[in-house]
């Protein structure tokens, strides 16, 4: 008899023990998996120094030379609506010439424009090619007349972008979003070239393929690049891995757009 309960109680501890790891195994199989890491929050990670500096770097814009003592002296008089517009008269702004309107335009979008939070850096942004550029002005966006004015100027501000850059070495975020307001993509040579001197501003390369979108240039569109970057599951933060054969592949789909188009 005793033996008898000493392998019944033997047989009770065993059954509990096997369903015991049996839930935990449920448990450890829906919750984790052994020996994983859980990957971090891009946004939470505290990026390295290069991250950082680059992160300045691709938010950076230009103050024209061409009457910028005038234009700043302008907007400093300037008195915001109560719906955010900051604007010069009309007077102030016909006695502007072309190119210090240019300067104006660049400096100071007059529209209020409710945005989101700047998005955060993230961890090596230098090494990444994003979908899209930063907004260079996050509560502001250009006037219907400072947009009609870069429009019909259109030759004479892409000139002066061209030779400010070249001047820089760079082009700066206020330019790349002008080019892209105007869909410039006879700058695209250009923009190649320039790039093609360090291999540093990506955005130059996210500015090509921008203009490839707004083109529809199907070899483009059909691409697994911008399935990666524009597709239905892309955000904002959408990104390439920035290696030489992404910035080659980039740059020949960008000349042989341009050279469809003309």
């Amino acid at each position: 008899m005793k033996k008898q309960k000493t392998t019944m109680k033997k047989f009770f501890i065993l059954l509990i023990t096997c369903c015991s790891f049996n839930w935990a195994s449920a448990q450890m199989t829906t919750d984790t998996v052994p020996g994983a890491i859980e990957e971090p929050n891009p946004y939470e990670v505290e990026p390295s120094k290069e991250s950082k500096a680059y992160n300045a770097y691709r938010d950076e814009t230009f103050e024209p030379p061409y009457g910028l003592k005038k234009v700043k002296a302008a907007i400093a008089k300037i008195k915001t609506t109560d719906e955010g517009d900051a604007k010069v008269s009309k007077k102030v702004w016909d006695g502007f010439t072309t190119k210090e309107k240019f300067t104006y335009c660049m400096i100071h979008p007059e529209s209020y424009s409710q945005n989101c939070d700047a998005i955060p850096p993230v961890q090596d942004e230098q090494k990444k090619i994003f979908g899209f550029i930063p907004d260079a002005h996050m509560e502001a966006d250009l006037s219907d007349r400072q947009i009609t004015f870069l429009k019909k100027n259109k030759d004479s501000v892409i000139s002066w972008i061209k030779k400010l850059s070249t001047q820089k070495g760079r082009v700066y975020l206020n330019f790349k979003e002008t080019i892209m307001q105007l869909n410039a993509k006879e700058m695209i040579p250009f923009l190649i070239d320039l790039y093609k001197v360090k291999r540093k501003d990506h955005d130059i390369l996210t500015v090509l393929m921008l203009l490839m979108k707004e083109g529809k240039f199907q070899p483009f569109l059909k691409s697994t690049m911008y399935s990666k970057l524009y597709g239905d599951n892309a955000d904002w933060m959408a990104h390439l891995v920035a290696n030489k054969a992404n910035q080659d592949l980039i740059m020949e789909r960008a000349t042989a757009y341009i050279k469809l188009k003309k």
